[in-house]
C-alpha cells in the first residue's frame, strides 16, 4: 500500500509542475497577470513610527515629559515614543551615556547601548550592553519610566 501512496504522490506532482510549467511558457506578456503590491494600512504605519520598547502610553508620556522639561522635546505628549521623542532621548544619552551616533530619532543598537548603560547605572539593568532592548532592558526602562 505504501508504494502506492508514493506512485500516485509522485505522479500528482509531476502533473502539477508540467501544467504550470507549460502554462507559464505559453503565456505571453499581454496574458501575464500583473504583480500588485499589498496595500500597507495606516494602522500599520502608525504602529512602525513609534518604538515604546513596551512602555504603556501613561509611562511614556512621563518619559516625553522628562524630555520636555529637559532635552528640548516640543512635540506632543502623546504617548509615544516617535522620532521626536528618541532624537531628544539621544541628547541626554550623548551627553551622559557615551551615544556617539547621529541625533536622527532612530532607536537603533547604539542608543539601545546607551539606554542600557543608564538603566545599569540607575534603574537595575544587570544585563549586558548589547543593543539589543529584550526583557531585562526593558524592564528597567519601565522602571525609569515610572
Amino acid at each position: 500500500m505504501r508504494p502506492n501512496v508514493l506512485t500516485r504522490t509522485l505522479v500528482g506532482v509531476t502533473a502539477v509542475a508540467g501544467l504550470a510549467a507549460g502554462s507559464l511558457a505559453t503565456a505571453g506578456t499581454s496574458f501575464a497577470a500583473p504583480v500588485s503590491q499589498p496595500a500597507v494600512s495606516a494602522r500599520a504605519a502608525t504602529l512602525a513610527s513609534y518604538e515604546n520598547f513596551g512602555l504603556t502610553t501613561a509611562e511614556a508620556k512621563n518619559v516625553q515629559n522628562f524630555l520636555a522639561e529637559y532635552w528640548g522635546y516640543t512635540d506632543s505628549i502623546d504617548g509615544q515614543l516617535g522620532p521626536n521623542s528618541w532624537k531628544a532621548f539621544q541628547r541626554c544619552l550623548k551627553q551622559y551615556w557615551g551615544y556617539t551616533g547621529a541625533i536622527d530619532g532612530d532607536p537603533g543598537t547604539n542608543t539601545i547601548k546607551a539606554l542600557q548603560r543608564l538603566l545599569k547605572a540607575d534603574y537595575g539593568y544587570t544585563g549586558d550592553i548589547d543593543g539589543i532592548a529584550g526583557s531585562g532592558t526593558r524592564a528597567a526602562f519601565k522602571r525609569f519610566a515610572a
